[in-house]
């Protein structure tokens, strides 16, 4: 099975610890997610997905915990997900609000992010991190 190869960048958060970005292309434009093997599952930022998404369900009794924040969600779907060259169809999304966790990261001088990639797509695609290389590798089929 072959094997997809993605470049990483580590960012310094304040000597106080690290977090890993990597490029996603959604909705057809580029952006930066977090990298979090610790997350459960993938989230997006709720203001990019109803800015983009057509079709958007709220979830009133489905809330969220990150490290920074807990917030109500919303459902959608992202038609076309790519992190580097593996691509995602019809990807199930849930959002919510990542305002606080980019405020933070704008504060130390990181770019905005509209992701935080979690584990039920490193699960799904068998995902690697080489943090010598700072290469994160998928599967190209899912399990």
């Amino acid at each position: 099975m072959r094997t997809i190869s993605i470049p990483l960048t580590l960012i310094n958060l304040n000597d106080d610890g690290f977090h890993l970005l990597v490029e996603i292309t959604a909705y057809g434009t580029k952006h930066l997610a977090v990298v979090d093997t610790g997350a459960s599952r993938s989230v997006f930022d709720k203001g990019f997905i109803e800015r983009n998404s057509t079709d958007v369900t709220t979830a009133e009794d489905t809330s969220a915990t990150t490290l920074f924040s807990t917030s109500a969600t919303i459902q959608a779907v992202i038609p076309k997900l790519k992190i580097g060259k593996l691509l995602i169809k019809n990807y199930h999304t849930v959002a919510l609000d990542l305002e606080t966790v980019n405020e933070a990261y704008e504060l130390l001088g990181h770019p905005r992010i509209i992701a935080i990639i979690g584990s039920d797509i490193f699960y799904s695609y068998q995902a690697k991190i080489n943090y010598k290389k700072l290469k994160i590798f998928f599967s190209q089929k899912a399990r």
